[in-house]
């Protein structure tokens, strides 16, 4: 990665976590929001070998227009039309239903750029980990099942794009429903 790449990366890192800073994960745990970033950027380091800055920044900063007050000319303003874009490629429209968003990554996730495909691969990834080690409270089995099988669904239309990326998205859909049936198995005790 070049001088302006690690800069660009470390100032995404800085204006997400600042973004972010109250915010926490519904995971039971509660672990600060940018954790969460900071996995979906280092996957996406990982995957690219640390060659494509701009996607990288944007896993930093992929929940931004979604979660904060962040504006979509702010981001273009800080770190470019194509980290800006990215970002927008991969954000739900949030005066939608939620079942309908979530229909529609489904349906669109295919037909996205192979950047923001591989993005949403990353957050998904991300997700699942979560959920294996710190799931929502306020989640049953029966939720947190459904999940794993819409986050399955989503990232079918990712397939294709890195091996090493798809295999720990495959792993942590495993961890996930392992852990899953480790906690039906203790309510049966």
């Amino acid at each position: 990665m070049s001088v302006k790449g690690a800069l660009l990366v470390s100032l995404a890192a800085d204006f997400a976590a600042r973004r972010h800073a109250d915010q926490r994960r519904k995971g039971a745990s509660r672990e600060p929001y940018v954790n969460h970033l900071t996995e979906v950027a280092s996957l996406l380091a990982e995957a690219t070998a640390g060659q494509d800055a701009e996607l990288i920044a944007a896993g930093y900063l992929h929940d931004t227009l979604e979660d904060t007050e962040t504006e979509y000319e702010e981001l273009q303003t800080h770190f470019g039309k194509s980290v800006a874009k990215l970002v927008s490629e991969v954000t739900d429209d949030k005066s939608l239903p939620k079942a309908e968003r979530k229909r529609l990554q489904v349906v669109y996730t295919p037909k996205k750029s192979r950047r923001a495909r591989l993005l949403k691969l990353a957050d998904k990834t991300s997700n699942l980990r979560s959920l294996a080690t710190s799931p929502p409270a306020d989640w049953n089995n029966k939720r947190a099942a459904e999940y794993v099988d819409w986050s399955e669904k989503v990232v079918s239309g990712c397939r294709g794009l890195n091996r090493d990326l798809e295999e720990a998205f495959d792993a942590a859909a495993s961890e996930a429903r392992a852990a899953l049936g480790a906690r039906v198995e203790r309510k049966r005790k």
